[in-house]
């Protein structure tokens, strides 16, 4: 019988039945969240956005600040989030309010003129007034050189405003293939920051193992909380309409690969595995995001005579309709800092095989438990892999329940307990830990 892509999927335990309850704050605090805006649709943007809004449903005053009030997500800020748009000037313009710490400006120097980095480093005097006027007990920031403005942005606003910077990517692996050329500032400019937050934090323990061992950082400096990927709204956007009629033709499973398209997801593993794995059955593929290595993408699957079957399709606003309805999804990274989207799939029911790549998703599989890992770039393996979970998928009920565990509000909760324990008071939440639900 011909599938219905209007239909709602099969769904034994709603998403927004598998959040533990969590008990509302002693007292609220007045906690700001920081970064340059709500870009291109990264993992990076969305979850400093349900950070946001999981802290402000506990009963906090969140202010979500960003350089420049723009990017994919921006409509999605939650109304209980004041939003702050510093329209940040050009970096060079900082360079005054630096003049009074000039060691930091010249560690800053060889990143002042970089395109994107010299946007989020002109941020600091508007964030630095900021903090003067409304005052905030902790900021938390997202990604390298916004952290490093928010750090100097304290310091040189004279507040009492507790700093916690998170670190969303293995850093050693992201500099060592130079995905982004930037990065080969961040070393040598987080030596110097990064010991002077008030706590770090790494969204997976394999980050905050690199960044201890990269940075010199002693192990209880470095804090692990997972991303908040689980919210209550997913459960409306799993079963919305899907977009794409190959989920209207029955019989040829179809295979999802979610990311912005660039040498870190890996997509052209991805594709060789498909090859290879449809020369036994019939299978579809569709590749969700959008990046600079969309072209090079297009070419090889018209070389693998691939065309027929598998689309880029371009960023997609809601994704869990998509996850909702495939029947497998594929991580085929070189390298993540956790990897949201294999929660995303597991609590929208979907079967998932990733490469066991550094960081995130062996912690999240619980080292196989809940989905195949293999070697980073062995095609071969993929496509065994993505045979075998096709024929034997794990119950749904046990991938939602895995995936319970990193809840936007488990992250809250975690997130205010960290906070808390900076300002000195005793926390009246315990740290929920992912294995607790494994």
């Amino acid at each position: 019988m011909p599938i219905d892509p209007t239909a709602r999927p099969p769904a034994r335990l709603p998403l927004d039945s598998l959040a533990r309850p969590v008990s509302p704050p002693a007292h609220s605090l007045h906690l700001a969240l920081f970064a340059r805006s709500l870009g291109g649709g990264g993992g990076a943007e969305r979850v400093i956005l349900q950070l946001a809004g999981a802290l402000a449903e506990r009963g906090h005053r969140v202010d979500l600040v960003l350089g420049r009030a723009r990017g994919r997500f921006i409509n999605e800020v939650p109304p209980d989030v004041r939003l702050i748009d510093l329209a940040h000037r050009p970096a060079p313009l900082a360079l005054t309010a630096l003049m009074r710490r000039p060691r930091d400006l010249a560690t800053l120097w060889p990143a002042l003129f970089i395109p994107g980095v010299a946007q989020v480093l002109g941020a600091i005097p508007e964030l630095t007034g900021y903090l003067r006027r409304e005052r905030p007990v902790a900021l938390v920031s997202a990604l390298e050189f916004a952290n490093f403005a928010a750090l100097l942005a304290i310091e040189l606003s004279g507040q009492p405003t507790r700093s916690v910077v998170t670190v969303h990517n293995h850093l050693s692996t992201s500099i060592a293939a130079a995905d982004r050329p930037h990065l080969r500032f961040v070393p040598r400019i987080a030596r110097r920051l990064y010991p002077r937050a008030d706590a770090i934090v790494g969204v997976s323990e394999g980050v905050a193992r690199d960044l201890c061992a990269l940075l010199g950082l002693a192990s209880e400096k470095v804090s692990t909380i997972y991303n908040p990927v689980v919210t209550a709204s997913m459960a409306e956007q799993a079963i919305a309409p899907v977009p794409h009629p190959w989920f209207a033709a029955a019989g040829t499973p179809v295979i999802l690969g979610v990311g912005k398209l660039k040498r870190q997801k890996d997509f052209v593993t991805l594709i060789e595995a498909f090859a290879l794995a449809r020369g036994q059955r019939d299978l579809r593929l569709l590749i969700l995001g959008e990046g600079p290595r969309r072209t090079a993408l297009s070419e090889l699957i018209d070389q693998r005579g691939l065309s027929t079957c598998v689309e880029l399709i371009g960023f997609q606003a809601n994704p869990y309709a998509f996850m909702s309805r495939a029947a497998l999804f594929v991580l085929s990274s070189a390298w993540e800092g956790f990897g949201n989207v294999l929660v995303e799939a597991m609590a929208c029911g979907c079967p998932v095989v990733s490469t066991d790549c550094p960081s995130g998703p062996a912690e999240i599989l619980a080292a196989g438990r809940y989905g195949r890992l293999v070697p980073v770039g062995d095609a071969d393996a993929l496509a065994r892999a993505m045979l075998a979970t096709l024929d034997a998928p794990p119950p749904e009920d046990e991938l939602r329940l895995r995936a319970a565990a990193f809840s936007a509000a488990h992250c809250a909760e975690n997130y205010e307990r960290l906070i808390r324990t900076q300002l000195g008071e005793t926390p009246d939440v315990n740290l929920v830990d992912a294995e607790d639900m494994a």
